[in-house]
């Protein structure tokens, strides 16, 4: 027994090193990336984020994102999460192992009680099901998806950064295609509203609000930012992506979007449309959508929606992601975002080696 558990001590300290070095290295390529063109970080920005890092968040090793933050703002404020703490620390103790579920694409409609997801039907373990989770007969799938739309999406369970994601149109559409791609779900495809055409017609742009629950059950939304492709892009994906933080007073987009390397840019670079006084439509709606939707699984503490605003002006849920959503952009241009929840405290109770030397 003792060899069991020294033998699994060491491979979980292995996949810590692992784990925070990924980060460390993406976080020097970013700001690498930043200081060809604002400079030199300030080095009282380094010591203010060495410090932050050992004394309140409880090792050096969460310095590098910081570091980015600081070069995005030049300035240090605390309260910013680091992404690897964020990761080891705050999502085993904010989501546990139910952040899970929202890999299950199948899930989310029944989860929430809402037809905002635009779900026509599943594939699941071998069966086609309606998205009243009926069995249906392989031979009817084709009919049912292409009732009212030309074009359908299909999105495999676990995908993320835009990879897992397929069109079908009738031609294409083959059921033996499905089942090697494996368990997802089939969505409309959503026809955006013109403010989002006119930024780029060819893949739809999603929100990315970002909402929290907090200690005494409250939910609120602490950051949003519009995610928008390119040229090539079918749909919008991490590798290509503009992202354009909002102001969640207003809906205005910022006079500044940044591309995947993170450099600000003023409007986009393919339709070359100006990103300032530009007001997201609906937004509201959109903000109070999401409050209410994370009552139902306050179990999960924080939670990143991917969302729209259709032709119709409605409100389109994509998915939502109640595991490791991404918060290194907002903190950066919008943060802290998290300041008064005291996740900066968690590490001192919690199991989890966050530092993978000790």
């Amino acid at each position: 027994m003792k060899l069991a558990f020294r033998i699994k001590n060491i491979i979980n300290l292995a996949s810590n090193y692992r784990y925070h070095l990924s980060h460390k290295q993406q976080a020097y390529d970013i700001l690498n990336n930043i200081e060809s063109i604002k400079g030199k970080l300030d080095p009282k920005i380094i010591r203010l984020s060495d410090e932050y890092a050992k004394e309140v968040l409880g090792w050096r090793g969460y310095a590098p994102w910081l570091y980015v933050y600081g070069a995005m703002t030049e300035s240090f404020k605390e309260g910013w999460i680091p992404d690897n703490y964020y990761g080891k620390v705050v999502v085993p103790a904010a989501q546990g192992d139910y952040g899970n579920v929202s890999n299950l694409k199948l899930l989310a409609k029944k989860l929430f009680g809402s037809d905002l997801f635009p779900d026509i039907c599943y594939f699941v373990n071998g069966l086609w099901l309606s998205n009243r989770y009926e069995v249906l007969g392989e031979k009817v799938i084709k009919n049912i998806l292409f009732n009212n739309s030309e074009v359908v999406v299909f999105k495999v369970d676990n995908s993320l950064q835009g990879r897992g994601v397929f069109f079908f149109d009738k031609t294409s559409f083959d059921t033996k295609i499905i089942q090697s791609l494996g368990n997802g779900v089939f969505q409309d495809y959503i026809t955006q509203h013109q403010f989002f055409d006119e930024l780029i017609s060819n893949s739809v742009a999603t929100l990315r609000i970002t909402s929290i629950l907090d200690d005494r059950g409250v939910a609120s939304v602490r950051a949003c930012y519009l995610r928008v492709g390119r040229n090539a892009d079918t749909h919008v994906k991490s590798a290509s992506q503009i992202r354009i933080p909002i102001d969640l007073a207003s809906g205005e987009l910022d006079a500044k979007g940044y591309l995947t390397n993170w450099l600000a840019i003023d409007k986009h670079p393919d339709t070359k449309v100006v990103f300032a006084g530009r007001k997201i439509p609906g937004f509201g709606k959109c903000i109070s959508t999401v409050i209410e939707l994370h009552k139902a699984v306050p179990y999960v503490r924080c939670i990143g929606w991917d969302v729209i605003i259709d032709r119709n002006n409605n409100v389109k849920l994509m998915e939502w992601n109640g595991r490791h959503n991404g918060i290194t952009f907002t903190e950066a241009t919008q943060g802290p975002c998290f300041a008064d929840l005291g996740w900066e405290k968690i590490w001192r109770n919690s199991k989890i080696k966050t530092n993978p030397c000790k």
